[in-house]
């Protein structure tokens, strides 16, 4: 087949057209200076791109010009990210440079530019790669908003043309669409665009269902407009007696909701029951939207029955998007339901463009919608601290994001009647460190509507939560099982690294004493040396099996000292070497450590950072430096250890209840009463006749903090005793704690 000739005239018509119309569409953009800005822009881009074709054959110069014009009319922002939209392909794909950006336009503009580059890789959410991109996209949040929707515009264009890709490209793009720019259009308010991009990904995605419910949308049209006429008849009559302005919307759900609902419902079309729904938009300034609002809520249900668990008010209290609107749901008098929302003209704008609107108040100056936007804001500093938190598994990151893009809210309170909003599913520990980090670090539980709960608690909206701390508590592994925010999922690991930043600095000042006795020098070649020999694939790793006792330096043999330098003695025997091997030689996997007395041959020892007593899951760790480590199978250190040396574990079991005492740690809180030491110690030593090595109380707030060493015989006598001390009146959590 023959390709047609190219009319280069009539392209340029065309070109020259589609640029009128974005001048058009650029409102704010009214003085001369803002449009020479705009037209030095795109002749830049017309020039950089002119040797350069869509897909579709039709001039690339069209893709900008139509990514500026979504950024000035659907999403009405500034001249600056108009011309940036114009730009925004053309350091990555012509000759154009950043400093070529900067000197024609300005700082402001090349870093834009800048993010949108760097931003220019497709997001596909089985690479790391590309999602660590995908990260490096979402700290422009921050930076400038502009960023993001400038490339959300980009994104609703690329959509738009997607007919001319092929089918894998199709299928490809509207996943990733689905998958994360809709939700992420949502969540910053662009609804109107979310809502397009939905559609469009499920046109490529579910071909034959997306054109069903079109047909249907479409063969329905005469009917719906005679049903919402006779049913907004009434409500136009009372607002204008009572002289409201106004504008009525009568509005078909999109295609994606309503295929969404027939599949989560697993019903048919005609089965769907709100299709549509009715907008009522009030003309209202700001000191008054909200009892305009209520008026016309009050108008609409003189009319129409409410159904009393379909209100939804987010008037007075807004998403976190900013979005606010009050939803009620009432019956028509042929019996079907009809949404109806109702909203100011300000609350609209920010529905429909959302982040966009948010952001041009904010730069304005102007007060209008700042409660609203509040919540935004709030929105984006949690964005941050994720984005800041030295995560490494940007893949993780992304899932944890995805989730806090789709959640639905809660609302809940502080004894002061401060409000919070939080993912649905949230929990007093969500809450905890979203008050403040500090208090999530150290919160012990909670007093939900004032009965006592623990961290794992969820929270329903309404709750009055009062967060109770210890300062000695501090964040544990297995809070990461409590909560469901990325916020908090983040600073619990931060603080998880910092603790073990914190052991692997001991371990550090472990092995620097070592070498000054040995009179080695502290310097890497001897450190990179040690973990050669060693096999650790970092200096980290080594000083965290030093400050675990893993790794016993007294005992490590097989080196000679020449001028501070350590030096690795070749021949397996040598007179200073110990007893022992410094070669590990891996167990046989049918090899079994049997534990307990009679057992003295055999060269182990129970490890000091978990503690094992008979009972315990244990395996055994063959040590470099000779003999044997038992941990418990949940000691902290057993997934290190076993991902990294699996070869050298081994099957471990207790062989038979022995006389033999084992000391353990137990940590145990609640509320601080009279007589409660008495009452603890005394379940300890006369009725469990457990002997104590050591116990301490720490008070405050209400609350005690208690810790106490034990010597126990196995797992039974240490549960009988956990037992007995959460019948204590007042104790409220009794847990074993590791030492190391």
């Amino acid at each position: 087949m023959t390709t047609p000739p190219i009319d280069l005239e009539a392209e340029k018509q065309e070109i020259l057209r589609r640029y009128r119309g974005l001048l058009r569409a650029a409102k704010l953009s009214k003085s001369r200076a803002d449009r020479r800005a705009i037209r030095k822009a795109f002749d830049i881009s017309l020039e950089a791109h002119k040797d350069m074709r869509r897909k579709s054959g039709e001039p690339y110069i069209y893709h900008p010009i139509s990514v500026a014009r979504v950024v000035a009319e659907e999403m009405g922002l500034d001249t600056t990210s108009i011309v940036c939209a114009l730009l925004h392909d053309t350091v990555e794909d012509t000759y154009l440079t950043l400093d070529d950006v900067e000197q024609l336009f300005g700082k402001r503009e090349r870093d834009i530019v800048d993010g949108l580059t760097k931003m220019s890789g497709v997001f596909d959410p089985g690479t790391s790669a590309q999602a660590e991109n995908f990260r490096k996209m979402l700290l422009t949040l921050s930076d400038d908003a502009r960023v993001i929707l400038i490339k959300l515009a980009d994104r609703l264009d690329n959509m738009r043309t997607l007919e001319h890709m092929r089918p894998d490209k199709q299928q490809k793009i509207a996943s990733e669409t689905l998958f994360m720019y809709a939700p992420l259009a949502h969540r910053l308010g662009l609804y109107s665009m979310k809502t397009e991009l939905d559609d469009l990904s499920l046109k490529y995605k579910e071909p034959e269902d997306f054109e069903l419910i079109a047909t249907k949308l479409r063969k329905g049209k005469a009917v719906r407009t005679r049903f919402i006429n006779a049913f907004t008849l009434p409500i136009r009559r009372s607002l204008d007696e009572q002289g409201v302005a106004y504008e009525i919307l009568g509005r078909p759900k999109s295609i994606y909701s309503i295929w969404s609902k027939m599949q989560k419902q697993r019903v048919s079309f005609e089965e769907v029951y709100d299709v549509f729904a009715i907008r009522i938009i009030l003309e209202s300034d700001t000191e008054t939207e909200k009892a305009d609002a209520w008026r016309a809520y009050s108008i609409v249900t003189d009319y129409y029955q409410p159904n009393p668990d379909r209100l939804r008010d987010w008037i007075s209290l807004p998403k976190a998007n900013g979005y606010e609107s009050l939803h009620t749901t009432v019956m028509s008098p042929s019996g079907k339901w009809v949404e109806v929302q109702i909203r100011s003209r300000r609350m609209n704008e920010i529905a429909e463009k959302g982040l966009a609107a948010h952001w041009r108040y904010k730069q304005g100056g102007e007060d209008e919608g700042k409660a609203a936007s509040q919540n935004l804001d709030n929105w984006l500093v949690q964005v941050r601290e994720m984005l800041d938190s030295g995560e490494t598994d940007a893949v993780d990151f992304i899932d944890e994001f995805k989730l806090n893009l789709n959640s639905e809210e809660i609302y809940v309170f502080t004894p002061n009647g401060d409000l919070f909003n939080l993912p649905k599913g949230a929990t007093t520990l969500d809450f905890a460190f979203r008050v403040h980090t500090q208090i999530g670090s150290r919160c012990i539980g909670a007093k939900v509507n004032h009965k006592l709960v623990p961290l794992s608690h969820e929270l329903t909206s309404g709750d009055q939560v009062e967060i109770i701390t210890s300062r000695k508590q501090k964040p544990k592994e297995d809070w990461l099982g409590y909560v469901v925010t990325a916020s908090a999922r983040s600073k619990i690991r931060h603080a998880l690294r910092d603790e073990e930043r914190a052991v692997a600095n001991d371990g550090k000042d472990k092995l620097r004493k070592w070498m000054r006795r040995k009179e080695i020098a502290f310097n890497d070649a001897n450190i990179d040396s040690l973990m050669r020999r060693l096999k650790d694939d970092s200096p980290h790793a080594l000083y965290l099996r030093i400050a675990n006792g893993d790794l016993e330096l007294d005992r490590l043999g097989g080196f000679a000292v020449e001028k501070n330098k350590l030096v690795w003695i070749k021949t397996p025997a040598a007179p200073n070497l110990a007893p022992k091997t410094t070669v590990v030689q891996p167990p046989s996997k049918n090899d079994v450590l049997l534990i307990g007395e009679g057992m003295q041959k055999i060269d182990y020892s129970l490890a000091s950072c978990c503690n094992p007593i008979p009972g315990d899951e244990v395996f055994g760790f063959v040590m470099v430096s000779g003999g044997i480590k038992v941990h418990r199978q949940n000691c902290p250190n057993a997934t290190n250890l076993l991902s990294k040396y699996a070869y050298r574990a081994m099957k471990a079991q207790w062989t038979s209840r022995t006389a033999q005492q084992f000391e353990v740690s137990l940590n145990f809180t609640g509320i601080d009463d009279v007589g409660l030491v008495n009452a603890v110690t005394k379940v300890i030593s006369d009725d469990m006749h457990v002997n104590m090595r050591a116990i301490s109380f720490d008070s405050s707030d209400g609350t005690f903090d208690g810790r106490v060493k034990v010597l126990v015989t196995d797992t039974g006598h240490l549960k009988q005793l956990q037992a007995k001390l959460l019948d204590v009146p007042g104790v409220w959590t009794v847990e074993r704690v590791d030492e190391g």
